[in-house]
């Protein structure tokens, strides 16, 4: 069986896996009517239902809608992205170009004898799916479905009531709740369970390594896909939107209070760095701001934090200076411009609770998520609209570990960079940080 694995990877051509596909790929590919599939981590299911969707369009022999959502614009675009792509590798003639041609949104498909085209659309769900409700579809995928909102269900559902349509949709685990949840135990869709474990191109020395790194419900969840009572959602999604008070796009920078940047660094197998920026107002905090960037250099990253420090004016910029954060770090650290406002924050073994007995004054992981879910139950924090948010705040989850609370998650670098921000509510009661003359 090992040999059988260690020859697949040989085999696998990560820029067409088409290629070499696993035969549960080619089942789902082949497979009719509603689908479900629960799968660990980079086990392939975008590029199998990205295949699937391009050869069902090039069958088709009538005109209509597909719909690719995905919970984020990123996510969605992803797999779009696959689909074009297989498209132009296998069947580029049933593409339409010219004023027709592929767009973010759409992939038209030209249809033997017909004048009418099948048209690939994508769209992101957002945060109730609202913007999708016109839509009259003869197939509908749905790509991480796990976080998505019921309202995100309820809105698409009745697309294909009117065409008899079909849905597929694919996700990694969140617990038992959520309409994924909930599809997993209905009989109208076909079941394809992925383990990590089952895949090929995982090495087994990395999956020993994730299990040895990861609590046991983690490394269930994430790689072996399983639905978990244990785990628990640490900010509850009602929660989250009660703080999402201001419009996506809006830009609110008042006259008075100080500003403050939480940024949380690319490394440890993550790709994307994250920016907060919050404005204090007595005894609230405000966004103004949020970026991320994907695979920068760590030049980038300094002129990116030092550009956005004379558009803000921060008080304090907080940074996790571990992995490649220590580089930045210590860059701004001997900066003139940034050496007064720069902020170490990592996470230590000893709690804040331990200043009361007179020791050494450490930041636990727990205090920094603790503040922001008190911020927020007590509304003393206003965010955006932004479905990116939403999402980086759901995927933190937390269980107990031999009586410890234990805070991780797969999405969470915009929620790693606003709860450095958000401890500016707290940092008038620490001494942290090193300023030369």
């Amino acid at each position: 069986m090992q040999e059988e694995k260690n020859e697949s990877i040989k085999n696998y051509n990560l820029l067409k896996p088409w290629e070499t596909l696993d035969p549960w790929q080619i089942n789902y590919i082949n497979s009719t009517g509603n689908n479900f599939l629960l799968c660990g981590r980079q086990s392939g299911k975008s590029a199998a239902m990205s295949i699937k969707i391009a050869e069902c369009a090039v069958k088709e022999t009538d005109g209509g809608d597909y719909l690719v959502i995905a919970f984020t614009e990123k996510q969605a675009y992803a797999l779009f992205y696959k689909v074009l792509r297989y498209l132009e590798q296998k069947h580029p003639d049933k593409i339409a170009y010219g004023r027709d041609k592929p767009t973010m949104h759409e992939i038209n498909i030209k249809i033997k004898g017909k004048k009418d085209y099948l048209t690939i659309n994508c769209h992101a769900a957002g945060l109730s799916g609202d913007g999708l409700r016109h839509y009259t579809l003869k197939k509908l995928f749905i790509d991480e479905a796990a976080p998505m909102n019921y309202a995100v269900w309820t809105a698409v559902e009745p697309m294909i009531s009117i065409t008899k349509g079909t849905v597929d949709m694919s996700s990694t685990p969140r617990g038992k709740s959520g309409f994924f949840y909930d599809c997993s135990k209905r009989d109208d869709f076909k079941k394809f369970y992925v383990s990590a474990e089952d895949c090929p191109r995982h090495d087994p020395k990395f999956l020993e390594l994730k299990r040895k790194d990861m609590t046991k419900l983690a490394y269930a969840q994430e790689y072996l896909a399983v639905f978990l009572d244990e785990l628990r959602q640490f900010f509850k999604t009602e929660l989250i939107m009660k703080c999402m008070t201001l419009q996506q796009g809006s830009s609110l920078l008042f006259p008075a209070g100080q500003t403050f940047l939480g940024v949380d660094v690319a490394g440890m197998g993550k790709d994307v760095s994250a920016f907060f920026s919050l404005q204090k107002r007595k005894e609230r905090v405000i966004q103004i701001d949020m970026e991320t960037t994907e695979k920068t250099r760590i030049p980038e990253t300094v002129n990116l934090i030092k550009q956005k420090d004379k558009q803000y004016g921060y008080s304090k910029i907080y940074i996790d200076d571990g992995g490649m954060g220590v580089g930045i770090y210590d860059t701004l650290l001997f900066d003139s411009q940034t050496r007064r406002k720069i902020i170490a924050i990592n996470n230590a073994s000893r709690s804040l609770d331990a200043e009361e007995k007179g020791e050494d004054k450490k930041i636990l992981k727990t205090d920094l998520y603790n503040n922001l879910l008190k911020l927020m139950e007590f509304g003393q924090i206003d965010l955006k609209d932004d479905p990116e948010i939403l999402l980086s705040l759901k995927s933190v989850q937390a269980e107990y570990v031999n009586g410890k609370l234990v805070i991780w998650g797969n999405d969470t670098h915009i929620t790693e960079a606003l709860v450095r921000a958000a401890w500016c509510m707290r940092d008038k009661h620490l001494n942290i940080w090193i300023e030369f003359q």
